[in-house]
């Protein structure tokens, strides 16, 4: 009786990541990603004064509008992104990753990478992408410090900014994250 619910949850936990995520393998079209992206990027600076001045120093900015993450004790995430030299967009990425651990759940959200010096953004590329906290040092700007923080005590390479969450994901496990090139 225990291997036939162990099976059946695990059926379970292929079908919910493969749905969640499986939308997200049928990648939005150039365009359509530029579109998005900058939407998001927009919305981020006009709602978040932190932001707004980063975005006024930054060397570049990576912008996932929309990553989909699922997980019951094993999980997966996914999305695609822009990277923007002002207002151009210059490169194209993917952001996936794998957990496991005690967590449930799925969500969608978006996030933003202020890459404030020229050798963070060419970490990018010299390592054919990167983990997320591996290489330059990466600070998550929540609103609480968004609104106690100024740009000149800011002297990290990378700032992260995670917006438009929906859906629920609780858990605590391990989790790895990566950021690889792609072409559109």
């Amino acid at each position: 009786m225990l291997k036939i619910s162990l099976r059946n949850t695990l059926v379970m936990l292929a079908l919910t990541i493969t749905s969640v995520l499986g939308t997200s393998a049928h990648a939005e079209s150039r365009a359509a990603l530029e579109r998005s992206s900058r939407a998001a990027l927009n919305t981020l600076i006009a709602q978040n004064a932190t932001a707004r001045e980063l975005s006024t120093k930054a060397a570049a900015i990576l912008v996932f509008p929309n990553v989909k993450k699922a997980g019951l004790m094993i999980g997966g995430q996914y999305g695609e992104g822009v990277l923007w030299r002002g207002d151009r967009a210059t490169a194209f990425y993917n952001t996936g990753g794998a957990s496991f651990g005690f967590q449930a759940g799925a969500q969608e959200y978006g996030y933003a990478l202020f890459f404030m010096k020229e050798d963070a953004v060419k970490a990018l590329d010299v390592a054919q992408g990167f983990e997320v906290g591996v290489g330059p040092s990466i600070v998550v700007i929540d609103q609480g410090m968004g609104n106690s923080t100024t740009t000149t005590t800011m002297q990290k390479d990378i700032y992260a900014f995670v917006f438009s969450q929906k859906g629920l994901m609780a858990g605590v496990g391990i989790q790895g994250n990566k950021i690889t090139k792609i072409n559109k």
